[in-house]
């Protein structure tokens, strides 16, 4: 038995470790793939990296001359000489540096805009099944929160870890260049003075990333409020919600107040043995001083380089939690990079809409089950032509698959059977972006964007000159409105609109959907949850943006669709009749029973048979 809990801790550790380095793999992939267009930058950094390692080296022989040839000598023309050799190593130190710094700063800003360029674009591109999977606030953070670790790492902690490698074998060498005796003596003795800080280096890293942790649930708890806060404050929530922060914050700061202890005792404990080690290797040396076996510049020299080794030790070991930090974040963005669009950007047998489209459908056999409910059919083996041209209206209760279906249409999802077609031609065989132009889209809860009124009419098309948004918001009935804002179309709206009533959020969303021109239109229930007055509006405008187009209506609201040519009863996903209002009112009982409900209290007759 023991030896099996053995093999298992084996098997484990092994695991670990093939994660570990599967990790460092992935991050120094990214890397390289990013960093390979600049390379003339990185050869410049590198150049500038090893000559300010190699003059701060040369600063040790610098301090020699001073002290040998400088002070000892006490003459005052070789001391002016060395103080000079030691200002030009300075100057060359300066210089060095700058570009250094420059060049890699550079790079890390650079490749972390080109890393979020390519994430985002990809973003763009992932079919909304994939965000209905993941959260949103987790993709967020990584894009962030993790480009942000990497942009430090390769523009900062990169470029310190190869100086102070550079130093610590620089250093080394040096040592015993200068004095074999003493730096034996230092080498045994590294040992005794690393470990230790390594031991709490380590657990002042486990801190810090707990202690990022326990900030990011402090920036997590007061977004979610902020965001919510009419819910907040209409519920008088906020003595729980301040009682519930506190206990937050409070966890933050005892967690910040143990990693600030043990950076202390780290910090302690480093500076007594380092000094404490220097002061033996100054004892001994300052012996041999004075007995004639070395000089005291050797020993000053010797002193800057055990120094330097010193800090360049510590420095790494620092980095090293940095550098894990910057592989898992780089494994998180390759896995964002490498994750599959459900719908591909190029078909492999790719066919071009024929110019003008003219907006025919037709449902061949289709069967869809989401992804996330794989076992529930959504669309049944459904069968539908529609003409181009037509107004087809979608009825039935909620969960019958209506909004399912302008996914479909969308492409967001593709049917798992059965083909959709548009003017004869397989969507699976279009590109999304060609697809797309066909249909232009009043949602139910209509998206603005932080901009102007006209760049939100203007979405649909970004060319639109000034003459074609107010036209086009004229016809939805909303300029009246935008010209009594203080800045007419200028003005600024909030995030998702906010100040905007139900109603105008809707026009403008209409007014969008008429820039765009398409040939097909998908209306979501635009005058769900209006006033009378909103409703009338909207109503009014709808002619005219129908008008010549194939359109698709789903609505609760039986009234705002009787005038359609035709309407499907949807249920479960399966077509249960289609006719006109008063074919379905005379023979489908699920139309009657919804007429009825809604026209109970209606002086219009339902002309539902007795």
């Amino acid at each position: 038995m023991p030896l099996s809990g053995a093999g298992c801790s084996n098997q484990r550790l092994s695991t670990r470790s093939r994660t570990i380095a599967s990790k460092h793999q992935r991050a120094l992939t990214l890397a390289r793939q990013f960093i390979r267009p600049y390379h003339r930058a990185v050869a410049g950094a590198l150049v500038a990296l090893v000559f300010t390692a190699g003059v701060t080296l040369s600063l040790g022989q610098g301090l020699r001359i001073l002290v040998d040839q400088g002070l000892a000598t006490q003459s005052p023309q070789m001391l002016a000489q060395a103080l000079g050799l030691f200002f030009v190593l300075v100057l060359g130190l300066a210089f060095g540096s700058f570009a250094r710094f420059y060049l890699v700063s550079w790079i890390g800003e650079r490749v972390v805009a080109d890393i979020r360029k390519q994430v985002f674009n990809h973003l763009l591109d992932l079919h909304p099944g994939f965000y209905e999977q993941n959260r949103s606030l987790e993709i967020q953070s990584r894009f962030t929160a993790d480009t942000t670790v990497l942009q430090s790492v390769i523009g900062s902690t990169v470029s310190i870890a190869l100086r102070n490698a550079l130093m610590l074998i620089g250093g080394v060498i040096l040592l015993f260049v200068t004095n074999p005796k003493l730096a034996g003596i230092i080498i045994l003795g590294f040992p005794l003075v690393i470990v230790p800080i390594l031991f709490f280096g380590r657990r002042v890293r486990n801190l810090s990333r707990l202690s990022q942790d326990r900030v990011a649930d402090v920036g997590s708890y007061v977004g979610e409020n902020l965001t919510q806060i009419k819910t907040v404050q209409a519920f008088n929530h906020q003595p729980h919600d301040r009682e519930r922060f506190a206990g937050v914050v409070e966890n933050a700061f005892a967690i910040a107040r143990t990693r600030i202890r043990q950076r202390a005792w780290l910090t302690t404990l480093a500076i007594s043995l380092v000094m404490g080690a220097i002061g033996v290797v100054i004892w001994v040396g300052g012996l041999d001083v004075i007995h004639g076996h070395t000089s005291p510049g050797e020993l000053a020299a010797f002193v800057f380089y055990a120094l330097l080794v010193g800090v360049a030790a510590g420095a790494i070991s620092e980095v090293i939690g940095e550098l894990q930090r910057a592989a898992g974040a780089a494994s998180r963005i390759v896995e964002l990079l490498n994750t599959p669009s459900d719908i591909e950007p190029e078909p492999t047998v790719s066919q071009t809409l024929p110019q003008p489209v003219q907006g025919s459908l037709e449902f061949r056999n289709v069967g869809f089950r989401y992804p996330t409910r794989p076992d529930v059919p959504v669309i049944r083996d459904l069968s539908l032509i529609v003409k181009a041209g037509e107004t087809l209206a979608l009825v039935g209760p909620s969960g019958a698959g209506k909004s399912t279906l302008f996914d479909l249409l969308l492409r967001f999802y593709d049917p798992d059977q059965g083909q959709i077609l548009i003017d004869g031609h397989d969507s699976r065989q279009l590109t999304p972006a060609d697809l797309r132009r066909c249909f232009a889209l009043v949602p139910q809860n209509p998206a603005l964007f932080h901009g102007t009124i006209a760049d939100n009419i203007r979405y649909a098309r970004p060319d639109a000159n000034d003459a074609d948004v107010m036209a086009a918001a004229r016809i939805a009935h909303a300029h009246e409105f935008i010209q009594a804002l203080p800045e007419g179309y200028d003005t600024n709206l909030g995030d998702t609109g906010l100040g905007l009533s139900g109603g105008q959020k809707q026009r403008l969303a209409i007014a969008r959907a008429l820039l765009a021109d398409a040939p097909v239109l998908l209306l979501d229930e635009a005058t769900s949850a209006l006033d009378a007055e909103s409703e009338h509006l909207i109503q009014q405008a709808l002619p005219q943006l129908m008008a010549d187009r194939t359109t698709l209506v789903i609505a609760h609201r039986l009234a705002t669709v009787q005038h359609a040519h035709r309407i499907l009863v949807l249920d479960h996903g399966v077509i249960q009749d289609i006719g006109t209002h008063d074919e379905l009112v005379q023979r489908n009982p699920l139309y009657q029973r919804l007429a009825k409900l809604q026209f109970r209290e209606s002086d219009q007759p339902v002309n539902a048979p007795n």
